[in-house]
């Protein structure tokens, strides 16, 4: 059911609305329901709006503390492996033993870092303090 307005327009609101209307198939009162009913949609998401601006901007914050550590992390590796390989030596290509070995300690190693991954354990946990009994 539609009920009737009487309604009060500036003149270059009415003009802008007439021109509107005068295309095929428009009319003045279609347009304004429209329009009306788009604009009071909009002032119900301002409240959403308002609740997710704010978790997206606590997410923000931790994916930069993330890349942060990220990057901690990429530098503190790439400084180890450089050390490393500047202070080893390199294996003599006879010394099967020693490339056993080491082949060894690499599968134990890649070994070690799937278990914790996989079990969710860290090296690096940050310390909880310890519970006082009152």
């Amino acid at each position: 059911m539609k009920v009737r307005q009487n309604l009060y327009l500036d003149r270059a609101i009415s003009d802008a609305l007439e021109a509107l209307a005068s295309g095929p198939g428009a009319n003045k009162s279609r347009l304004v329901n429209d329009a009306l009913a788009a604009w009071l949609a909009r002032r119900g998401t301002k409240e959403i709006d308002e609740l997710v601006k704010g978790r997206l901007g606590r997410l923000s914050r931790d994916i930069a503390l993330v890349r942060r550590d990220l990057d901690v992390v990429l530098e503190s590796l790439a400084l180890f492996v450089r050390y490393q390989l500047l202070v080893t030596a390199p294996l003599p290509d006879a010394d099967s033993a020693a490339l056993a070995v080491g082949l060894d300690r690499f599968e134990k190693f890649v070994g070690q870092v799937s278990r914790q991954v996989a079990t969710g354990k860290r090296t690096f946990a940050p310390i909880e303090p310890p519970e006082t009994s009152s």
